[in-house]
């Protein structure tokens, strides 16, 4: 019996030193690096996302002549709701493409909401516009920091499943290589968020 157990235990370390030696342990490790950053993520737009129904709700009143651009917003905020992508789908470039392209298409609708409201003094100086402003602004920022974390994330993942002998482990126990953020959104995480809200209250009123 004593035997049996020390070969079994023997076994164990044989087997544990053959997977630490073929990366099997590094590419688990970086794959748990990166659904947390993926959350990260996640939280950091749906952080966004939240924000919008108030900021929406908050210049209503104001802008009476850009009610395209409220649509516009509103419809871009369902968008990014129903296209939502978990961490096991990330070795699908096509669906986090189409996740990326609905949030770019809400970043772009904010950035008309926020140029336009420059038009109204009134909404500028609004207590509950300024707050959500300041929100919205470190929301931008911090989605920003949560995407740069994620593209390092995913090449330092991507490396070990793609050089040798991590490739054979990762074919083995089935790691594929995960997608990543295209060059023209890399490119964008390195500028800082160009959703800037001005103090100028001397911005001319709207034509009547």
């Amino acid at each position: 019996m004593n035997i049996l157990r020390w070969w079994g235990l023997a076994l164990a370390v044989s087997t544990a030193t053959l997977l630490s030696g073929c990366g099997y342990n590094s590419i688990q490790a970086a794959d748990e690096q990166v659904k947390a950053a993926w959350s990260e993520v996640l939280n950091q737009y749906q952080r966004r996302a939240d924000l919008v129904p108030q900021l929406v709700k908050s210049v209503d009143a104001y802008m009476t002549h850009e009610r395209e651009v409220l649509t516009q917003v509103t419809e871009a905020r369902s968008k990014v709701g129903t296209l939502q992508i978990s961490a096991d789908q990330l070795d699908d470039p096509q669906a986090l493409q189409r996740f990326q392209q609905a949030q770019a298409q809400l970043t772009s609708a904010l950035s008309r909401l926020i140029a336009v409201s420059e038009n109204y003094p009134q909404l500028k100086a609004d207590g509950l516009f300024r707050d959500l402003q300041a929100q919205l602004e470190g929301t931008e920022n911090r989605i920003s920091v949560a995407r740069g974390r994620y593209v390092q994330s995913v090449q330092q993942y991507n490396v070990l499943v793609r050089q040798f002998p991590g490739v054979i482990t990762a074919k083995i126990f089935g790691y594929a290589p995960k997608a990543n953020f295209g060059v023209e959104d890399e490119a964008a995480i390195s500028r800082p968020p160009e959703i800037k809200f001005s103090n100028d209250a001397s911005s001319p009123k709207p034509a009547q």
